[in-house]
């Protein structure tokens, strides 16, 4: 449990950011170039702007980041409902979840060759956003939610045809790391009593990381990650194990913690230029790793003796991570604030 006073500070800190990052989001998910879409040619006529494949996610550099900036835009108009910005807000997803919108964005996911089409990092933000929508009692929040349900199942069809054929975990620290694309997965799940979901990423969790033993933690970081392997891989399978069950599986997994160790798990990431693309991806990792270390912490007992490294972890993290959004370079700036959020509210 966070002290009082150091969540209360938090959510101040949170508050006096919120304008900001809705500014950056409005901005981001209107931008439609530069643009890396992630979309296959099968012929000539597939050579379209993405705004016409992706009419509600065609901002934001790519269409996973589109996706994290709704995500940001809708967390922050639930959480502080009077802030000025929360007409501009509604007028945005008004446009992004317009029936027209999410019928044509279902409708990609029909097109030959889009079978692998974001998988599995912009499945778990769509889910995210649309878990979002559906713990809002706003009557517009509620409208949105009914409208992009559709593609959100269109995504839970994709999980569970996915998990079972899956028999190996995608491990490294970007986009597809299999370990975060169940996580929040299995956070939808729960929050829309999606049973079959639930039940398919628990078993694939279990399958892949139960029997996990020593992990190379020392090895990391690599030159452009934004997740940490183990912390990810740990921060999900705290959603899957029993607290007592937990405890132990990640003494077996990452031996050491409480002595901080490795040194290298510990220290956040240098980042010696925020304007490429790749390297920036380490802002990042300083902010999935103090959520994750902030995660990992609240489900083990109060007296373990790994909590206070993993809070310190935690706070050293996000206090190096958030030195990031000063850049303002796009590279970073299309993203950061969504991953931002998470980190402070964890």
């Amino acid at each position: 449990m966070m002290p009082a006073r150091h969540a209360t500070s938090t959510l101040a800190l949170i508050q006096a950011l919120a304008q900001d990052f809705v500014a950056l989001a409005l901005d981001n998910v209107a931008r439609e170039y530069p643009n890396s879409p992630a979309h296959v040619l099968a012929g000539p006529q597939d050579l379209v702007p993405t705004r016409s494949l992706h009419p509600a996610f065609h901002g934001s550099y790519d269409w996973h980041s589109c996706v994290h900036m709704h995500w940001l835009l809708a967390r922050l108009r639930r959480r502080f409902p009077a802030m000025p910005q929360r007409a501009a807000i509604d007028a945005q997803f008004e446009r992004s979840f317009a029936a027209d919108a999410m019928a044509a964005e279902c409708a990609y996911l029909a097109r030959p060759n889009t079978q692998s089409f974001e998988r599995t990092y912009g499945w778990a933000w769509l889910l995210k956003l649309a878990a979002e929508l559906m713990g809002d009692d706003d009557p517009a929040a509620r409208r949105w939610s009914k409208s992009i349900a559709p593609l959100a199942q269109a995504f839970v069809e994709r999980y569970l045809a996915y998990l079972p054929k899956a028999h190996y975990a995608i491990r490294y620290g970007v986009h597809p790391n299999s370990a975060f694309g169940l996580a929040f997965a299995l956070d939808y799940a729960r929050i829309a009593d999606a049973c079959d979901l639930d039940a398919t990423c628990s078993d694939a969790a279990r399958r892949w990381f139960l029997h996990d033993r020593a992990a190379p933690a020392a090895w990391e970081p690599s030159g452009a990650d934004f997740f940490s392997p183990v912390l990810m891989e740990a921060d999900l399978m705290r959603r899957v194990l029993p607290s007592g069950e937990f405890a132990q599986w990640l003494r077996d997994f990452l031996p050491g913690l409480e002595a901080r160790a490795p040194v290298t798990l510990f220290t956040p990431a240098e980042v010696s230029d925020r304007c490429d693309p790749q390297i920036v991806h380490l802002d990042g990792l300083n902010l999935t790793r103090a959520w994750s270390f902030r995660g990992i912490a609240s489900a083990l007992p109060p007296d373990d003796d790994r909590v206070g490294a993993l809070r310190d972890a935690a706070d050293a993290h996000l206090a190096a991570g958030m030195t990031g959004l000063a850049s303002g370079d796009y590279v970073g700036s299309h993203w950061l604030a969504s991953f931002a959020t998470l980190a402070l509210e964890a």
